[in-house]
């Protein structure tokens, strides 16, 4: 049997917009696993968030767990074995980095925040610049515990981390992108459309070998699978270098218009598009088994 592998993204793509998981995308997950077809979530999320979803959702406990192999969370800081939990691959900014970055950032007015090396990644500190960005605090209110308000000045002491985030209102982001990525060589600048109001533009930056597409490779290496033998599903503009890379890249129907334009749509997340996205590939779930 060709190995192969699936890799779908969490957030809008396998969870419905009620957070909720479908009997149907579970089923063909469980099915590719049968086939001896490796499986992947390739989130944006913590492996902390990831890991508290689960146990919400009931499936990371004793006898029910999500029928995935690997985890790539933190748009590819981290790789997670699952269900063991056994951490890896990770990467993480130095200090030096951390300071060139949010130098950038405060250059620019934007408002920010510095997340903290895995394992601790939902821990961070944040500096708002005075503006109104509803998002900006809506993602710290929701995680009030984890965050931290910076004092005036430089960001002195703070040691690694894992990814420093910008998010910008969607009437001030036109440009921000290419702007950040031109004048921060070096590092992986990644646009995602906020999961909050789904709205605001989230710039978040990583070491240059931080993408899920990377990270994604580096695993496929590891387990001898052939980019042409992956399919990737995804929902926004973070998953577009996943879906570059792979063989076969899919987009669920509430995806921006543009990445359906360049990307095979199945359904949406509230209609199963991962089940819809394995047929396409490998066949009904009545099959795979």
């Amino acid at each position: 049997m060709i190995p192969g592998m699936f890799i779908t993204d969490l957030d809008g793509t396998l969870l419905r917009d009620d957070k909720q998981l479908a009997d149907a995308d579970i089923s063909a997950l469980g099915a590719l696993g049968k086939r001896g077809i490796t499986r992947v979530v390739a989130t944006g999320r913590s492996w902390d968030s990831f890991k508290e979803i689960m146990e919400e959702l009931g499936f990371m406990g004793p006898g029910r767990v999500l029928p995935v192999d690997y985890v790539i969370f933190s748009t590819g800081a981290g790789i997670m074995a699952f269900p063991q939990a056994n951490l890896i691959r990770q990467y993480s900014l130095g200090q030096g980095d951390v300071d060139r970055i949010t130098t950038y950032f405060e250059g620019q007015g934007l408002d920010y925040m510095v997340h903290k090396a895995i394992p601790r990644t939902r821990e961070f500190v944040f500096r708002s610049h005075g503006r109104s960005n509803p998002d900006f605090w809506s993602r710290i209110e929701l995680y009030r515990q984890c965050a931290s308000a910076m004092g005036s000045g430089k960001i002195n002491g703070f040691g690694r981390a894992t990814q420093v985030l910008a998010i910008v209102p969607k009437n001030e982001a036109l440009g921000v992108v290419t702007k950040a990525r031109r004048l921060l060589p070096g590092f992986s600048v990644i646009k995602a459309t906020s999961p909050l109001d789904h709205r605001s533009v989230w710039i978040e930056v990583f070491p240059r070998f931080v993408s899920k597409s990377q990270a994604a490779s580096w695993l496929g290496t590891r387990l001898g699978v052939d980019p042409a033998n992956v399919v990737a599903l995804g929902n926004d503009y973070n998953d577009q270098d996943l879906l570059d890379w792979a063989g076969h890249g899919f987009v669920v129907d509430n995806a921006p218009t543009d990445l359906k334009s360049r990307f095979r749509t199945v359904c949406s997340n509230n209609r199963c598009g991962v089940a819809r996205a394995i047929e396409a590939v490998w066949g009904t779930v009545a099959s795979l088994a």
